[in-house]
């Protein structure tokens, strides 16, 4: 019973992000849609709000992929996954989260830790005027979606646990967001 009280709560944060990841998306538009209207209508660039984009792209992307994750929303083979009977498919998702998920996003987490904090220790900021400053913020975002692409992970490892040993009687990740 623990472990689907874990997976439990580890799909709840993976959709919190997910929630996070739309709410960032809507104020992607907006900032396009004033950066559009500022430069054709009024003939008046920033490049702060420019950069602003980039930063929430980047930011919608690394905290979705989870999202997409824990939903099943990724990319797979899906004419062979398909055909597989719902334990074969949990033991597809399990030794493919073990073997290729897990390795990577740790050793992304490892390393991306370096790199926001020498941005952070050399003050790195916008090469362009009127740029953002704290450039080590926007690279915060590349560890902590890999980290929460490493807890959607272990969600999706115990869901494939849970549903060997029979405590999930549909197809692993059945469910909707929407």
């Amino acid at each position: 019973m623990f472990l689907m009280q874990l997976e439990k709560a580890i799909n709840g944060f993976s959709d919190l992000l997910g929630r996070i990841a739309g709410a960032l998306l809507i104020g992607l538009l907006l900032n396009v849609f004033y950066d559009v209207v500022m430069r054709y209508l009024f003939n008046d660039v920033s490049i702060g709000m420019q950069e602003l984009e980039w930063h929430l792209y980047a930011s919608v992307f690394l905290l979705g992929v989870s999202y997409a994750l824990r939903h099943d929303g990724h990319v797979r083979v899906d004419l062979i996954y398909e055909r597989q009977s719902v334990n074969a498919r949990a033991w597809i998702d399990l030794l493919g989260s073990l073997l290729f998920l897990l390795p990577f996003t740790l050793l992304v987490c490892y390393y991306g830790v370096d790199f926001v904090r020498e941005s952070f220790a050399l003050g790195e900021q916008s090469g362009d005027p009127g740029g953002l400053p704290y450039r080590w913020l926007i690279k915060s975002m590349i560890p902590f979606g890999f980290f929460a692409m490493t807890v959607s992970g272990v969600g999706m490892i115990l869901h494939s646990v849970n549903t060997l040993l029979g405590r999930h009687p549909q197809a692993p990740h059945e469910e909707s967001f929407f």
